[in-house]
């Protein structure tokens, strides 16, 4: 199995990573789910184009989602939309454990997980016009600002996400760190082929789950924020 720690692509270029490298303890029932479900729905890490269709042996909408933390709004979203395919990116090998515990028990068929470093995924495997779809959900905020630059929503890594979105496609973004709110809806703004679905801030479409840590905050008072551009038919 690759992992970001021992697979590197021979094209990547050193730059600020967007996350902490973290090993966390793997729990039994993780570990023995990684070992049985990565072989049947890991994908090995290539800088080559992947034939999405391929993968999934089907032609159906294609979703990727960026940071699956542990899996519970991957899994929860891929078994509700059996009609889409979705493939999740994460480096946390727990987390990893934990989606693929949660696909086997919930009988998933239509999700794919890669473990790797999200921006070279993107950048040497994801095809140009291949996705329907984008979720970013509650990236690491890195609150703070001197740690900001490691923030994901960048503008060269949108322009980068916006090329894989066949037109009509979408990037939806979500954060409870209003600053960081204010910074992604600022970035898709100015991307030249983006358009903002609301005025500014969207509602959380209903495909979205509430996860149990986002119910705690919201009780408390905290903040959430939704952003769901789509890439433009054509160029204005």
């Amino acid at each position: 199995m690759n992992t970001p720690e021992t697979s590197l692509a021979p094209e990547a270029r050193p730059r600020i990573r967007s996350f902490a490298r973290r090993m966390g303890r793997l729990s039994a029932a993780q570990a023995r789910y990684l070992e049985a479900m990565m072989p049947e729905i890991g994908v090995p890490f290539r800088a080559m184009p992947l034939d999405l269709d391929a993968l999934f042996g089907r032609a159906a909408p294609k979703i990727l989602e960026i940071g699956c933390g542990m899996g519970e709004t991957t899994a929860r979203i891929a078994a509700a939309h059996p009609e889409n395919d979705y493939l999740g990116v994460e480096v946390y090998t727990p987390g990893v454990g934990s989606l693929c515990k949660r696909i086997a028990e919930m009988g998933i068929s239509n999700l794919r997980v890669i473990q790797y470093d999200a921006v070279e995924v993107v950048r040497l495997i994801v095809p140009e016009n291949a996705l329907a779809g984008i979720h970013i959900f509650f990236p690491d905020p890195w609150p703070k600002k001197r740690h900001r630059k490691r923030r994901l929503i960048q503008p060269p890594f949108i322009a980068e996400l916006t090329r894989r979105l066949k037109p009509g496609g979408y990037i939806h973004c979500a954060t409870d760190w209003e600053d960081y709110a204010v910074q992604m809806l600022a970035v898709l703004t100015v991307g030249p082929d983006l358009v903002n679905t609301t005025a500014d801030y969207a509602p959380r479409p209903d495909y979205r789950p509430l996860t149990k840590f986002e119910r705690r905050g919201l009780k408390l008072g905290h903040g959430v924020w939704d952003l769901v551009f789509v890439r433009q038919t054509s160029s204005a």
